[in-house]
């Protein structure tokens, strides 16, 4: 029988047991289209988690850094963006490598309310009104890609009529990698706009923040491996010297960082 025949038969089958595509008879065998319940207990206790580590952050790095209400902070950047998810129905759509979406949630939140919180230090460090920060990250709480993986960067500002894109990174287990799709995406914008993209990573098990010229990197000088912990991805870890910002002390001044933006 002919390759054509055995792919008309099949789809004539599928058509039979009550599929009009492969996906959804694929999903049906599969299981996958069953969503297990949300567990709300659970997530209530992972945004608890996160309020308490924003806590624990704000009483532990300089006092130049700290929100001026760290409750309302956790309102605005763990609360309210939980509660549009949760009432938009997409938390059950929620998933990345297996995870259950109250983990995907935390994750997210996790590292949104970490830009969120340094945004007005990294202001500070570029000698910018907080206003001219800007996001450009996909941040909407209400469709699932926002939650997937994106090599577009967070941040966006001006250094002496020069754009310059910033992707913030945080890391809670003292692994300190850069995804490669971030790289490839940063030499894109250079090669096409002249657009640097600085990425400032910051490491709150170990309380340091580095700050990384993405778009010049050489692929020669760098290592890639693939992490597990990294959802499976091609990474490459920073450099330990480009942790140039200890928490505890107050946010560097860009003219100190050494970074060149021609």
């Amino acid at each position: 029988m002919s390759t054509e025949l055995i792919a008309h038969y099949s789809k004539r089958f599928r058509a039979e047991l009550g599929f009009s595509s492969q996906g959804d008879a694929k999903a049906f065998l599969a299981g996958k289209d069953i969503s297990a319940p949300i567990d709300n207990a659970y997530v209530d206790q992972l945004l608890t988690r996160l309020s308490d580590i924003l806590r624990k952050l704000d009483a532990t790095v300089s006092a130049t850094v700290r929100q001026k209400n760290i409750e309302r902070f956790i309102g605005k950047a763990v609360f309210d963006p939980a509660r549009i998810i949760q009432s938009s129905g997409i938390l059950p759509r929620l998933n990345n490598q297996g995870r259950r979406p109250e983990e995907v949630l935390f994750s997210w939140l996790r590292g949104y309310a970490i830009v969120e919180y340094f945004s007005p230090a990294i202001a500070l460090t570029f000698g910018i009104q907080k206003a001219k920060l800007f996001r450009i990250g996909d941040d909407d709480f209400r469709n699932p890609d926002t939650f997937r993986r994106t090599p577009t960067a967070d941040l966006k500002l001006t250094i002496n009529n020069t754009p310059v894109h910033i992707e913030v990174q945080s890391g809670f287990q003292g692994i300190n990698d850069i995804k490669e799709h971030k790289l490839r995406e940063a030499r894109r914008l250079w090669v096409d706009t002249h657009t640097p993209t600085i990425c400032i990573h910051f490491d709150i098990f170990n309380g340091q923040a580095a700050f990384v010229r993405l778009d010049q990197i050489n692929e020669n000088d760098i290592h890639m491996v693939t992490r597990q912990q990294m959802e499976g991805q091609s990474v490459f870890a920073i450099d330990p010297n480009h942790f140039l910002w200890r928490l505890l002390d107050a946010a560097p001044e860009f003219s100190n960082l050494d970074i060149d933006l021609q």
